[in-house]
């Protein structure tokens, strides 16, 4: 334990010079105003903080009314975000590596009418000048691009961060090169040793915990992103151990969606209930075992209020469930703007309007604002149903993962159906017995 507890104080302090030093070159957008304050950005610790107008105030020395704060002040979550925290823009669909539950469908030919460097810069101008603070960079398998460098410099010149997620297994040599122009740099990892292949259908755990190794001999901030299945759930104190012992900044936790080829195996992969009542006391149990820092990603959120934390600690440290279409959007590869990563394109708004007419990420301003806008995921209020109307956590949770809904239960209205307080309210009740006398 001594040993780790010297690697982490190293480790930390080498981020924060990587970070200063990384700020100091790219400077970050420091703060957006909102309607119930403001978001403000720090470098050291990496973080999006939430204050009210006072504070606001205060911290950034504003001077009259700006014209979001105009009315009263709103709590917290009351309206969507005046733009989106973060952008997930899927840069192609092109991979070779054939996942059985990729959640894009990727394949070696990509999707049709990709959009290439000129066009990602011009959706990144837009996200920069709504106030977007990142984007999250994926494929596919974006390392393979040759122009992925010049557009993560891009970003940054924008004062937009940009992070990545890789699999390892492809254009490895040329992300070395370029690895110091992102924030953080996640490897997917979705078991260890044999668990990987079950999960992925190949054997490539060697590859991606080479690309991990290699990787982290160059930069601090280096993490795995697991996605949770069934297979994997018995690994997770191990992918903790893997973690320390690689020296990872983070895991990053994902529940396993049924979107792309993951909606064909997703009754095979998809975590049981038993295991997502367990997630919670296994994720913290190998957190604090191990020091390593854990993110879990919003869908989880119904998992986590199951144990009942503290609503006012959970909204402190902003843990809410689906997110989508407003704090973060995603973008396909041909630039079709999403709710999140997982989700469908939201039809055009308007009558009469063609396929061709979807918003693409580039239109997000004038999106945004639309009195329809991204359906679903922005009417959950209106939306609830039982059990969710008497949820004490349903402000935070939001009714849970649309996706899943969706498919599972043709509605993206319809709460979350992995729920445990879904799955508790929808078994039969079992009737008192009555007890009669033994003669």
């Amino acid at each position: 334990m001594l040993r780790r507890l010297v690697h982490l104080a190293i480790d930390h302090a080498a981020a924060f010079v990587e970070r200063q030093r990384t700020a100091r070159r790219y400077p970050p957008r420091r703060a957006r105003l909102e309607a119930f304050g403001a978001i403000v950005q720090t470098v050291v610790p990496r973080a999006l903080v939430f204050v009210d107008r006072a504070y606001a105030r205060r911290v950034l020395a504003i001077r009259g009314e700006p014209a979001v704060w105009q009315g009263a002040e709103p709590a917290l979550g009351e309206t969507v975000l005046a733009a989106p925290l973060e952008a997930h823009l899927q840069l192609t669909n092109r991979c070779t590596a054939g996942c059985k539950g990729c959640y894009t469908g990727a394949s070696p030919e990509g999707a049709a009418r990709e959009y290439g460097l000129a066009e990602w810069k011009t959706a990144i101008d837009a996200l920069a000048d709504a106030g977007v603070f990142h984007v999250a960079l994926g494929g596919g398998e974006s390392a393979v691009l040759p122009w992925l460098g010049e557009l993560a410099d891009h970003a940054r010149a924008r004062g937009v961060i940009p992070n990545l997620t890789t699999s390892g297994l492809d254009g490895l040599d040329a992300l070395v090169a370029i690895a110091d122009r992102f924030g953080q740099i996640n490897v997917s990892l979705d078991g260890l040793g044999p668990t990987y292949a079950q999960v992925r259908g190949f054997d490539g755990f060697a590859r991606a915990d080479a690309a991990i190794r290699r990787l982290r001999t160059i930069k601090t901030e280096i993490g795995i992103n697991v996605v949770v299945t069934r297979d994997s759930f018995a690994d997770l104190d191990g992918l903790f151990a893997y973690a320390a012992e690689r020296r990872l900044s983070e895991v990053e936790l994902l529940r396993f969606k049924p979107s792309g080829r993951g909606a064909r195996t997703y009754a095979a992969l998809r975590c049981t209930d038993a295991q997502h009542r367990a997630f919670l006391p296994t994720i913290l149990a190998a957190a604090r075992a191990h020091r390593v820092r854990v993110k879990v990603d919003c869908s989880y959120t119904p998992m986590l209020v199951h144990h009942r934390p503290d609503p006012a600690l959970l909204a402190e440290l902003c843990v809410y469930g689906c997110t989508g279409g407003d704090f973060l959007v995603g973008a396909k590869p041909g630039g079709q703007l999403t709710a999140c990563s997982f989700a469908s394109p939201p039809p055009a708004l308007g009558p009469g309007a063609d396929e061709g007419a979807r918003p693409r990420v580039e239109q997000l301003a004038a999106y945004w604002t639309a009195p329809d806008a991204f359906g679903a995921f922005r009417t959950w209020r209106a939306d609830a149903v039982a059990p969710c109307t008497t949820c004490a956590y349903h402000a935070l949770c939001r009714g849970g993962c649309k996706v899943v809904s969706g498919h599972v239960t043709g509605d993206l209205r319809a709460p979350d159906p992995e729920c445990p307080r879904v799955i508790d309210q929808r078994l039969p009740a079992v009737p008192d017995r009555r007890r009669l006398p033994v003669l």
